[in-house]
């Protein structure tokens, strides 16, 4: 009995003890949960959380977004992106302020835009992101860019606006690509666009290092874009696969190709027309080829000649007019003539219808 009562005395002190350490045990557990919910939903920790279908890679700095239905630009963006990279979106208009998140300004130095299907940037669109470097706006379908799109990029060194300026927009490229607004772009790339001229009337090229114009329809440089050229040595201007014109209006390009080493790809410049050209290497030209004064010459020999025949050909009708009488009468002459001379014929075959006969019968 005694037994008994030791055990039974040894579990409850044992029990006693069991409780005295699940309790700490529990209420750890419960300070753990409780600082894990308030971390959780502090209105502080969704700044930097990741947004939706994209992934995030803090440590580089990049939030790469792809393949996704939304229309609109990710508008939780972390405070920390230094690159971001959306595509394979349908974002089809950039709004005013699209990339400023809580009225903050982004540390952003890279944003990749391409193969979004963006059709319209609005003014004021990259509102927020002064210190961006380098846009990539590639393969899009843009028909309309703001004169202001690009307002506030004042630290952009790169755009690349690739395959995607379709020709509505490529009359507002001009007033969009402003000395206010680019004036630090160091390469400008629009390959692909079937654009007609060279935006450098507008652009200040001071600090342009490179542009990129191949495969566009550009048939003839002007001589106020060769002028620029010439005052902005440092810049490279890729030309290849545009169809040129190989004619008078070229002379001034011509030159600039020839004296100039600012086209890299000088060689892979092809005249289109006119036929007899077509496929010479524009620098393999000959300089009469391109020389406006043969060609005015030539254009007023045939003028001058075609005056000539005119005049001569009124003198001769004047002469005519002047001796109509005259010739009305040698007319005549001729006529009366012909006539005696068939009369003798018809008299004599009237009277010996068949002369061979007299000889035979002789």
């Amino acid at each position: 009995m005694e037994k008994d009562y030791t055990r039974e005395k040894m579990w409850i002190f044992h029990s006693a003890d069991n409780q005295k350490c699940l309790f700490p045990l529990w209420n750890r557990c419960c300070l753990c949960l409780t600082v894990a919910m308030c971390l959780l939903f502090a209105p502080g920790w969704t700044d930097d959380s990741c947004p939706l279908f994209c992934i995030c890679a803090r440590d580089s700095g990049t939030v790469t977004c792809r393949d996704a239905e939304d229309a609109e630009v990710p508008g939780d963006i972390p405070d920390w992106t230094s690159t971001l990279i959306i595509t394979g979106r349908n974002i089809s208009t950039l709004q005013r302020g699209a990339f400023r998140t809580n009225a903050t300004e982004l540390e952003m130095l890279t944003l990749s835009l391409s193969y979004n299907r963006i059709q319209t940037i609005e003014p004021y669109a990259f509102l927020g992101l002064q210190r961006l470097h380098l846009l990539d706006l590639s393969h899009n379908r843009l028909v309309s860019i703001s004169a202001r799109a690009f307002h506030g990029l004042s630290q952009l060194h790169s755009l690349y606006l690739n395959y995607s300026i379709l020709p509505p927009a490529a009359v507002q490229l001009s007033h969009a690509l402003s000395a206010q607004s680019l004036r630090n772009l160091h390469r400008l790339e629009l390959a692909g666009n079937s654009l007609e001229w060279i935006p450098l009337l507008r652009l200040d090229a001071r600090n342009l290092h490179v542009l990129v114009l191949v495969n566009n329809s550009i048939e003839s440089i002007g001589r106020e874009n060769v002028s620029s050229l010439y005052q902005q040595r440092r810049t490279r201007l890729y030309l290849s696969s545009n169809p040129f014109r190989c004619t008078c209006e070229l002379e001034a390009f011509y030159y600039w190709l020839k004296n100039s080493s600012q086209c890299p790809d000088a060689g892979r410049l092809l005249c289109s027309e006119p036929e007899p050209k077509r496929g010479v290497p524009v620098d393999m030209l000959r300089a009469e080829d391109v020389d406006c004064m043969n060609e005015n010459l030539e254009a007023v020999s045939y003028v001058f000649l075609g005056i000539v025949l005119a005049l001569i050909g009124v003198v001769f009708l004047m002469v005519l007019y002047l001796n109509r009488g005259g010739i009305k009468r040698w007319l005549n002459n001729i006529r009366e003539a012909c006539r005696d001379q068939m009369e003798v014929y018809h008299y004599r075959y009237e009277q010996d219808s068949d002369p061979r006969l007299a000889n035979v019968a002789v």
